[in-house]
């Protein structure tokens, strides 16, 4: 038994429990709706998603709403089945040599960090990470640049 005052010492499982549970991940950046605010994302986070070589760029699906229009909340396996099939998605990171080829972008890049873009719904590689799924494609994969990804209907 320890003496009053005295901190019990943690076992390795409770540590590293503590550790998982402090640690700041994409789903921060969600609110209650579904809705991603590109601000609350932490820079430590953004140093743990993979910076894209060459002519990638890592892009974070849209996840979708949480209700329908009609006040359904969807389920959170609906909701990933819609982010695997968006075609629309946030701009996270652009590798070093994205839009770099003027004979093939002659008007420059066509999107840039913090953009919105659309993309074939099969483009890219899907990777998983904490807090969620990232997508790196090739800077010629996005098929333009929206305000908002309620632009765009989804599944």
């Amino acid at each position: 038994k320890k003496p009053c005052g005295e901190p019990m010492k943690l076992t390795a499982l409770e540590k590293k429990w503590e550790e998982t549970v402090s640690k700041p991940s994409l789903d921060d950046a969600f609110d209650k709706k579904g809705n991603f605010d590109p601000e609350k994302v932490e820079e430590s986070v953004y140093d743990r998603i993979p910076s894209p070589t060459g002519w990638r760029i890592v892009i974070l699906p849209y996840r979708g709403i949480e209700k329908s229009k009609g006040g359904i909340v969807l389920a959170e396996e609906t909701r990933q089945k819609t982010q695997l099939a968006t075609v629309c998605g946030y701009v996270l990171k652009v590798g070093d040599l994205a839009y770099k080829d003027e004979t093939k972008f002659p008007t420059g890049a066509w999107c840039k960090e913090k953009d919105w873009v659309i993309f074939g719904r099969y483009a890219g590689s899907r990777i998983g990470i904490d807090g969620g799924e990232i997508r790196i494609l090739n800077d010629d994969e996005v098929l333009g640049v929206l305000s908002s990804p309620d632009d765009v209907l989804h599944m």
